[in-house]
């Protein structure tokens, strides 16, 4: 695995992993009647790489699950990341990026 490969994975990886916990963490709050984490803040960590922790979290702890837009932008952006992960894995995020910048 080369260095880029690896700081992707170990993004990936800290983005879901907080984007699970904040998922969560508004659940517990919502239910203490305490101050809530925005959506924007949800989708913001949802956009930029955790949208399977958000995904996750929500069905795990049944949070957001009919919020209108919410749950359809959520949706949304993991349908977009498992794309795009789909494509790095088969090696055919690389040139896609490559034709689009020549």
């Amino acid at each position: 695995m080369d260095r880029v490969t690896g700081y992707i994975l170990y993004w990936l990886i800290a983005a879901n992993v907080i984007a699970f916990a904040l998922m969560i963490i508004d659940k517990h709050r919502a239910e203490a009647g305490a101050r809530r984490i925005s959506e924007a803040a949800l989708l913001h960590w949802a956009f930029f790489g955790g949208a399977i922790g958000t995904f996750a979290a929500s069905r795990l702890v049944r949070h957001k699950t009919r919020k209108q837009p919410f749950a359809m932008q959520m949706m949304t952006l993991l349908v977009l990341e498992l794309i795009l992960l789909a494509l790095w894995v088969l090696g055919l995020l690389g040139p896609l990026i490559a034709a689009a910048l020549a």
